[in-house]
């Protein structure tokens, strides 16, 4: 089943269930910041992290994205196409990439279709305050389209740096 940042219906392929190293990559149809459609598809033959964060231009995420960014010569040494995916706009993607210069793709899952696949859509608690989003998260995904590596509940300092370790191996 392909998922669609357009299509407003709940994803029940994964059902409750967490993905796993080896499963299969679900499927997406998204918008990128160019206003292109970007498909995992696109990408077979190529490894693919996909990395799933909260919200453009924040500091966490900003950070993390920077990171990318400055590590992006030694993704692209490994052959790896990087991702980054959130429920923001096509809007705020084009303003985040132009103020940090980030030269990968950022997709739009703005009805969190994508989010649901993988399982980092999360019910959240802030100040007490109950609210639901993206659970930072990181994939790797092989050239045959199965999840490599699942890194969980990310924290931003090491994280590149960790996840081309893991790269290399």
């Amino acid at each position: 089943m392909e998922i669609s940042g357009k299509s407003l219906k709940t994803i029940g392929n994964q059902g409750d269930r967490m993905l796993s190293m080896g499963d299969k990559a679900p499927p997406f149809d998204l918008m990128s910041d160019s206003g292109k459609q970007v498909r995992l598809k696109d990408f077979a033959g190529k490894k693919v992290v996909l990395y799933f964060y909260p919200k453009d231009d924040t500091p966490g995420c900003t950070k993390e994205a920077c990171a990318f960014r400055d590590e992006q010569g030694d993704f692209s040494k490994l052959d790896v196409v990087v991702l980054g995916v959130s429920l923001d706009s096509i809007k705020a993607h084009q303003g985040f990439k132009k103020k940090f210069n980030l030269p990968f793709a950022l997709l739009c899952d703005t009805n969190a279709a994508v989010s649901k696949a993988y399982g980092v859509y999360k019910q959240k608690s802030m100040y007490g305050r109950l609210y639901w989003g993206i659970e930072r998260t990181t994939f790797v995904i092989n050239e045959s389209g199965k999840i490599r590596a699942i890194f969980e509940k990310v924290k931003v300092d090491g994280h590149t740096r960790e996840l081309l370790e893991s790269l290399k191996n």
